[in-house]
C-alpha cells in the first residue's frame, strides 16, 4: 500500500493527524482554485481560504464515501466538491438578489503575505514572472488575467493547471471531450501569456 493510500485509510479511521496531512498538501492548490474560480459576488463576500477550509471539513465528514484509486482521484474528488460549493454560493447570492454594492466584503486574513505566497506557488504553472513583485501583487495580476479569459478557457486552465486535474478528469467534470479540453487549455494559456505580457 502506497504512503498516500495509507494516509487516506488512516484518515478514514479517524486519525486527525492523517487527515491534517492529507489536506495540508492540497490546501494551497484548493485556495488558488477557489480564488480563480469564485469571481464576482462570491469573491466579494467569501474568503477563499474559509471556503477551502469548509470544503475540507465537509470532505472529512464524507471521507468514508471516497473510493480510493489514486492521489489524482482524491484531488479530483476534492476539487469537484469545491466547484460545487462555489456554484451553490453563487446561486444563493443571486437567488436572494443581494445588493453586492451594499454588503461588506469578506475580511482580509491577518497572516500577511503567507497565503498569497502559497497561492502563487499553485499559480506557478501559469507564469514565469520577469520582475519581482510581492506575492499579493503577483496573485492579483494573474487573477485579473484569468478573469479576462472566456469562461470555457478560464475553467479549463483552472481545472488542469491550478487544480492539477488530468485532461480526462477536467473534461469529465466540464462535460467536454478530452481533445476539446486540450484545445481550450492551449488557447487559454496563449491568451493568458499575452495578457500577462501586456500587463
Amino acid at each position: 500500500m502506497k504512503a498516500f493510500e495509507q494516509t487516506v485509510e488512516a484518515a478514514r479511521g479517524g486519525d486527525d493527524a492523517a487527515f491534517g496531512s492529507l489536506f495540508e498538501r492540497s490546501l494551497p492548490r484548493l485556495v488558488a482554485f477557489v480564488r480563480a474560480r469564485a469571481g464576482g459576488a462570491v469573491a466579494a463576500h467569501e474568503s477563499a481560504h474559509d471556503l477551502a477550509l469548509s470544503v475540507c471539513r465537509e470532505a472529512l465528514e464524507d471521507i468514508d464515501r471516497f473510493d480510493y484509486r489514486s492521489e489524482e482521484a482524491f484531488r479530483h474528488w476534492l476539487f469537484v466538491r469545491a466547484a460545487r460549493k462555489i456554484n451553490n454560493r453563487h446561486r444563493y447570492l443571486h437567488r436572494h438578489k443581494r445588493d453586492v454594492s451594499r454588503e461588506v466584503s469578506a475580511p482580509a486574513r491577518a497572516d500577511g503575505e503567507s497565503e498569497f505566497e502559497n497561492v502563487l506557488t499553485a499559480y506557478a504553472t501559469l507564469t514565469t514572472p520577469s520582475r519581482i513583485l510581492s506575492a499579493r501583487d503577483e496573485c492579483t495580476r494573474i487573477e485579473e488575467a484569468l478573469a479576462a479569459l472566456p469562461d470555457a478557457q478560464r475553467e479549463a486552465i483552472t481545472l488542469t493547471r491550478v487544480a492539477g486535474l488530468s485532461y480526462a478528469e477536467a473534461a469529465e467534470q466540464s462535460d467536454k471531450t478530452e481533445s476539446s479540453m486540450r484545445g481550450l487549455v492551449m488557447r487559454g494559456l496563449a491568451r493568458l501569456a499575452e495578457l500577462l505580457e501586456e500587463d
